[in-house]
């Protein structure tokens, strides 16, 4: 302790330096763990799609495949008729 600095100074010194201290943990701790949940996933998500890749047969992968290049072909397209509708309006 110094004899400088008054007690309430050091005091709230020791007070917010205990706080910092214990929020840095907290912070490494959560990295730690998010970190791992990261590893978990990665481990068990593969072993997951595979299975669903399995039980899906060809036919209906090559049906939803058309129906996706539908859509996006549909999205693009509405996009464009917006962007010249907003055009020609100014």
């Amino acid at each position: 302790m110094d004899d400088d600095k008054p007690m309430m100074e050091q005091m709230t010194d020791a007070v917010s330096n205990a706080a910092t201290a214990t929020t840095d943990a907290a912070k490494t701790v959560v990295k730690k763990v998010r970190k791992a949940a990261k590893k978990v996933a990665k481990k068990v998500m593969p072993q997951k799609k595979a299975k669903k890749a399995a039980k899906k047969s060809p036919a209906k992968k090559a049906k939803k495949a058309v129906k996706k290049t539908y859509k996006k072909a549909a999205k693009k397209v509405a996009k464009k008729t917006k962007k010249k509708a907003k055009k020609s309006k100014r």
